[in-house]
């Protein structure tokens, strides 16, 4: 069975840093990547200052994906499926892109697509001279699975407090990272390479706030009582991803702060990696309600 791609969404305001990010993590990754570059002008401008290995990058100028270039935009991605075979796919949103048609264009659109994550970058510098959210900032803020409040060199501690209670008034669940020039690990942010059978467990150099936790058994696993541990997670596990070994079948599983996807895909065996902040506080409890779903 050919596992569908996996695309993560960066999205934000003009100049909040979303090319920043995507230099980041081209840098990074040794995944092969795809990237989509939608900017609103004529002239693609961004994709010029991009490179990196195993790369392919795809231009999506004059208009807004989510509206003008909608048909470009499956095209493209069918065009690009037949001639490349990326592990993964990061589009790069215009700043006017509203968040939820983002989603709705994948989830809808794209059936050879996963939704591995939606990231909102929010310009911590210019949210504080211009405090007003305007309708596309909602929607972006409101559909983020992980939100990076940048630019934490320009403001004061208590400026940014007040940017991430903004932030938290329109999204109580994503994760939030305050960051200098976008400066975060990739495993952060990218979901689990579908092709590799043995997911290994995240390594967090940046941060020593940050732990992952692995599962693994030759058991079977219950579904029902999976879903219940899983909707039960600590609130310091913000990811997990894996495999999930059932009686009938093995799934992908992606959680990404409170939202987690399911998809069919062959595997010996359940193996999971948790992520969080400070997890190791709750390792034992998060290995204990596993066990308790082996058949």
């Amino acid at each position: 069975m050919k596992p569908k791609i996996p695309i993560s969404l960066i999205t934000g305001a003009l100049g909040s840093g979303k090319t920043t990010l995507l230099k980041n993590i081209i840098q990074t990754t040794d995944r092969r990547l795809a990237v989509f570059m939608n900017e609103f002008g004529e002239i693609a401008v961004d994709s010029r200052i991009i490179q990196g290995k195993h790369l392919n990058i795809v231009e999506l100028a004059g208009g807004c994906v989510c509206c003008e270039l909608t048909g470009e935009l499956e095209a493209a991605v069918n065009e690009l499926l037949r001639e490349a075979s990326p592990d993964i796919i990061v589009m790069e949103a215009t700043g006017v892109a509203e968040g939820d048609a983002l989603v709705y264009e994948v989830e809808d659109n794209l059936p050879q697509l996963r939704l591995d994550s939606i990231i909102c970058i929010v310009d911590a510098f210019a949210g504080i001279r211009y405090p007003q959210i305007g309708y596309v900032g909602k929607t972006q803020l409101v559909s983020a699975d992980v939100v990076l409040i940048n630019k934490m060199d320009l403001v004061t501690v208590q400026e940014s407090q007040r940017i991430e209670e903004r932030v938290r008034k329109y999204n109580t669940t994503a994760a939030v990272f305050k960051t200098v020039k976008c400066g975060i690990d990739s495993n952060l942010l990218l979901g689990l390479n579908a092709g590799v059978k043995h997911p290994p467990a995240a390594t967090l150099h940046h941060s020593h706030q940050f732990q992952s936790v692995t599962f693994t058994t030759d058991k079977l696993m219950d579904m029902e009582k999976f879903e219940k541990v899983i909707s039960a997670l600590p609130s310091s596990v913000y990811r997990a991803k894996g495999f999930i070994r059932l009686p009938q079948e093995v799934l992908l599983f992606n959680f990404v702060a409170g939202r987690y996807e399911l998809e069919e895909l062959p595997a010996g065996k359940t193996q999971l990696v948790f992520i969080g902040r400070d997890l190791i506080e709750d390792r034992e409890e998060i290995l204990s309600n596993l066990l308790k779903c082996e058949v």
